[in-house]
């Protein structure tokens, strides 16, 4: 018999037989994350144990998945996981977490055929763990879709009292009768006991039980399309309301981005009492709430088969007014970079500045979802992507070094201009700002002040404080393992 024979007559598992195989497969998986993760800092056992869970989801798939499908599974994990290997960070996370949803979906079979509703379908998996949560006790005591009640939970623990009760009497009876049990009473450790089941651990057994519970066993939100609600939209919207608001929208935007293009983009001179820099913070921020307001009003507006979908003049309206949104994140960001030249880079100004990119784009995507006429799903897939695109770059770049190599290049002891280095904030972003604190002692070598000693003595606390960490290859990274070779090499600056 040929090996594709045996294997297509391999007969499928039975409810009961899939069921004790994922519960075999979670405890592995618990027992996983208890070695990998507990009691460490996140490191490169993130990077192992996200894959292990992918090779464990296609081992148990209910799924007839083809080699190169789980092939492509796989390499999916392992490139969805690279940002963990350079450093853990939320960013890299949620990465992770979409890719293991991905995974759990395909060999679940509940991948959708088209690959615009992928993302809704990740979102629906992720809208549905709350309430397989809040159902989980129901289906442990046996009540299926019954609601637990408190009267029910406790008959339950006094159902186990008297059994629990009556076998440590009998252990207690067999220790005194037989003396090796007696002796392995002796030898048990409580304070073992109390170590294994400390709130740590419960709550990572928790975290992962609830978590590799929903990916072997994949469940999909159902969301629910009133048609009442687009019924209304076409009264609300309609192409009279439409054509007052847009023609007001316009024109309220172009006093905006007339005052923008002088300004800002021109180079006009400020009145006396305003500097550059008040004006562009004043504006960065609620400009892109302006933005984002007016994405929604788009969407509402120019829904397929709506009144607006069908003018032209409307659409001519609306391409206008995108674009003056568009300037406006283009102006947003020139403001933030304006502010940034003078009062130095925070991670919360380059994460603004990264967010107008982004809704820039969400703008041009709607502008194409208009023009093409393509589906509410294209745009979300589309916009899906760029998001992840931007937190996959973001979770391999070392972001705390960027900012402190900006802010010593643009401080006033290197260019003349601007305020002094704030030596306090490069000591936040930790053993990343090494280097650039470097170049800045190396400038600042000759003066003579507070400002030298200080940057000194910031440069030996953290290279300390960097070769203190633990040493354990699950914590590894390479950021870390950089700046470990970094600082050994360097040692002689810091004296």
């Amino acid at each position: 018999m040929t090996m594709s024979s045996s294997t297509s007559s391999r007969r499928p598992l039975t409810p009961g037989q899939s069921r004790r195989l994922r519960l075999l497969a979670l405890l592995f998986l618990i027992i996983s994350a208890d070695v990998l993760l507990l009691g460490l800092q996140p490191g490169i056992n993130l990077f192992v144990f996200a894959n292990l869970v992918s090779a464990v989801l296609l081992i148990v798939a209910r799924a007839h998945l083809s080699r190169l499908q789980q092939a492509g599974c796989l390499l999916l994990s392992l490139a969805a996981t690279t940002p963990l290997l350079e450093q853990a960070s939320w960013m890299g996370i949620a990465i992770a977490l979409a890719a293991l949803a991905v995974v759990a979906l395909a060999a679940a079979g509940l991948m959708p055929r088209q690959r615009t509703r992928i993302p809704a379908a990740i979102l629906r998996f992720f809208l549905a763990i709350p309430g397989r949560v809040r159902r989980a006790p129901s289906h442990v005591m046996g009540r299926g879709r019954q609601q637990v009640t408190s009267s029910h939970l406790w008959s339950q623990i006094k159902a186990w009292i008297i059994p629990v009760g009556l076998a440590c009497g009998f252990l207690t009876l067999f220790s005194i009768a037989n003396p090796m049990i007696g002796i392995l009473f002796d030898h048990l450790s409580f304070d073992l006991l109390l170590r294994l089941f400390d709130l740590d651990r419960i709550g990572l057994w928790i975290v992962v039980g609830v978590l590799g519970g929903a990916l072997l066993r994949p469940h999909l939100q159902h969301i629910t399309i009133r048609r009442r609600c687009d019924a209304s939209l076409n009264v609300l919207f309609g192409e009279a309301m439409l054509l007052r608001s847009l023609a007001l929208f316009n024109v309220v935007f172009a006093l905006q981005t007339g005052l923008d293009l002088t300004y800002l983009w021109g180079g006009a001179e400020l009145p006396a009492h305003m500097s550059y820099a008040r004006y562009a913070h004043r504006g960065a921020y609620p400009l892109i709430v302006t933005a984002l307001l007016a994405a929604v009003f788009v969407l509402a507006a120019m829904r397929p088969g709506g009144p607006g979908s069908r003018s032209r003049l409307i659409r001519g309206l609306v391409y206008l007014w995108i674009a003056q949104n568009v300037l406006l994140c283009l102006s947003a960001m020139l403001r933030l970079d304006l502010y940034v030249e003078i009062y130095s880079l925070t991670e919360l100004r380059l994460a603004a500045g990264i967010w107008m990119g982004l809704v820039a784009t969400g703008l041009l995507l709607i502008l194409l979802r208009i023009r093409f006429n393509q589906s509410n799903a294209w745009l979300v897939s589309l916009s899906s992507i760029a998001l992840a695109t931007v937190l996959f770059v973001s979770a391999l770049a070392d972001l705390p070094a960027f900012i402190a190599r900006f802010n010593v290049e643009h401080s006033r002891e290197i260019s003349g201009k601007g305020l002094p280095l704030d030596l306090f904030y490069l000591r936040e972003l930790g053993p990343s700002a090494l280097p650039a604190l470097d170049t800045y002692i190396a400038a600042v070598e000759t003066m003579a002040g507070p400002q030298r000693d200080l940057a000194r003595d910031i440069r030996s606390r953290l290279a300390y404080a960097a070769l203190r960490r633990p040493d354990d290859w699950r914590s590894w990274t390479f950021r870390k393992a950089r700046q470990n070779a970094y600082i050994l090499l360097t040692a002689p600056v810091a004296r």
